[in-house]
């Protein structure tokens, strides 16, 4: 597993040694957790952490001791993003855009946790793997989510966005966005 976040090659520079090195690059976007307990909405922010490796999402996650229905929401670089549901039997999944294993490490973990190969690198489309029917007991159907996905000309955050007015937290949401 690789570690950091971000593996970005330079295969313009010469390779010393005949080996090629990885330049790290600091990941950017937000982690949010959302909560519902007695009709209530609430959203906080993740540690910084959850965008880079899955098991710190889901550690955060499993610390928010909630009756009602949690989850996190991670945009990722202005990439993708990924929804993570904790449950007794393990994490509910759902990443954008299962391209975006190839660069980022959460995205890697997120395929291996749902035993999905990554694509082949020339493959340049844009297709979501994982459990679009995350979220339907909140109010978002899978085709729903789907269209969302599919929305590629948005960034991530416009998308959870929708996902959040959707659901019916969406001025949480954006108040909290407002913050970070």
């Amino acid at each position: 597993m690789r570690r950091f976040g971000r593996t970005v090659r330079a295969p313009d520079r010469p390779a010393e040694y005949g080996v090629r090195m990885a330049v790290e690059e600091p990941v950017t976007g937000f982690a949010v957790a959302v909560v519902r307990e007695d009709g209530r909405w609430r959203c906080s922010a993740l540690d910084p952490g959850a965008l880079t490796e899955l098991d710190a999402a889901i550690t955060e996650l499993g610390k928010l001791r909630s009756t009602g229905a949690s989850f996190g929401l991670l945009a990722v670089d202005d990439e993708f993003f990924v929804i993570v549901r904790p449950s007794p039997r393990g994490p509910s999944l759902l990443l954008s855009d299962a391209a975006a294993a190839l660069d980022y490490d959460i995205a890697a973990d997120v395929l291996d946790v749902l035993r999905v190969d990554p694509p082949d690198e020339e493959d340049d489309s844009v297709w979501p793997e994982g459990d679009l029917e995350i979220l339907a007991d909140l109010g978002l159907p899978g085709p729903e989510l789907e269209v969302i996905v599919g929305e590629v000309d948005l960034y991530p955050d416009e998308q959870l966005q929708m996902v959040a007015q959707r659901c019916g937290f969406g001025s949480e949401f954006a108040k909290l966005l407002d913050e970070l």
